[in-house]
């Protein structure tokens, strides 16, 4: 039989595959393709010189060299009672932690109440990183401040130079530092955005002349300082408006002047001075079975300002019962305790103030020196 003869001039498969070698390794010694080794050797980037810092980061960057140290960490920690089935162990667990800031060279720390109060022992941590126990001095809830103490030896203690609220404007730069989530030293800026406001503080009181601003206060900002442009305190930041517990460009502080005139009281007797007005109210409550709107006198403290300046306690006459009813306190009117409490907070002890009560179905007005009064 005849060899069986191909068509054409094509390749065997073989042939194919032979073809196909030479090619890739063509193509790999004219690129590179597929080889382990770089096509060439890669540098880093030159840097290009930055420049001077613009005048606003170099003056940020100076006040918070300048105020950092002055700047604290809190954390608290309270007793339990870890009980199994054959003994109960008191531990210490961790509480809560905020900021706080150096008030003078003698150890106290400034924070707010709902931060250092309700613990059972107290740990302020400075710039530096040094830890030391602090001593609870005192506190006032009604503006949500309290006073620590540290051992001043060993310590390289900064206070805050202090300003004052009483001259604020709306739109000037504010700088806030402090340990918002542990996250000690941290700075954010922002400016007042609001004058005056209102907040409830931790036992449900509302404090007046508060400071509103959009620098981010977020939870453990609370009891850290509020500075102005020329890094003096001009409050203390305390609450935070938010609907996810996160900064939402409204935060509130309370102003200098208020720390100011409440904190040397604690440091002195552990509590604030009361301003009162010498008088014992009944409960709105009752008042109210008798269709009373205001703060009705149940009684007058003997030698008190309000004793001195001529209101009356409830009394039963020979023509019936008299008394008299607070409705306004300079001005502000009162429709219960609660208003007149409100009040009183915001006034100091010697101040002397306008009371209009309704005594016999009209209003007549005193007026009483506030005193001390517990």
């Amino acid at each position: 039989m005849a060899p069986q003869q191909k068509s054409g001039c094509g390749l065997t498969s073989f042939g194919w595959v032979l073809v196909a070698l030479v090619a890739l390794v063509a193509l790999r010694t004219l690129t590179g393709w597929g080889s382990s080794a770089p096509a060439k050797t890669a540098l880093p980037r030159e840097v290009t010189p930055r420049g001077d810092l613009a005048d606003d980061e170099a003056s940020t960057i100076d006040l918070f060299e300048a105020n950092a140290a002055s700047v604290v960490h809190i954390t608290t920690q309270e007793r339990r009672v870890r009980r199994t089935l054959f003994s109960s162990d008191p531990v210490t667990v961790p509480k809560g932690q905020g900021s706080g800031f150096v008030w003078d060279g003698d150890g106290y720390v400034v924070t707010n109440f709902h931060v250092a109060a309700e613990a059972s022992s107290r740990i302020v941590t400075f710039a530096d990183g040094t830890s030391v126990s602090a001593e609870f001095v005192g506190g006032d809830p009604t503006h949500d401040l309290a006073v620590l103490r540290v051992p001043t030896r060993g310590l390289d203690l900064q206070p805050l130079n202090v300003g004052t609220s009483d001259d604020l404007r709306v739109g000037q730069k504010v700088f806030a530092i402090g340990s918002p989530f542990g996250l000690d030293q941290t700075l954010t800026t922002g400016v007042i955005s609001g004058l005056d406001r209102a907040m409830t503080s931790v036992v449900g009181n509302v404090i007046r002349g508060v400071i509103q601003t959009d620098a981010a206060i977020n939870p453990g900002n609370s009891g850290g300082p509020l500075l102005d442009s020329s890094g003096r305190l001009i409050g203390i930041n305390t609450a935070l408006v938010s609907t996810s517990g996160s900064a939402a460009g409204i935060g509130f502080a309370v102003p200098v002047d208020t720390i100011n005139r409440i904190v040397p009281q604690i440091i002195a007797t552990g509590h604030p001075e009361r301003a009162m007005l010498g008088v014992r109210m009944v409960s709105d409550s009752f008042a109210r079975r008798f269709g009373i709107r205001g703060a009705l006198i149940s009684e007058v403290v003997p030698d008190s300002g309000a004793a001195e300046a001529g209101l009356r306690e409830i009394r039963e006459t020979a023509v019936g019962v008299e008394f008299d009813v607070i409705v306004a306190i300079d001005g502000d009117e009162v429709q219960s305790q609660a208003d007149v409490f409100r009040i009183l907070a915001e006034k100091q002890v010697g101040d002397v103030v306008d009371v209009e009560v309704l005594r016999d179905d009209r209003r007549v007005r005193f007026e009483v020196e506030l005193r001390t009064f517990r």
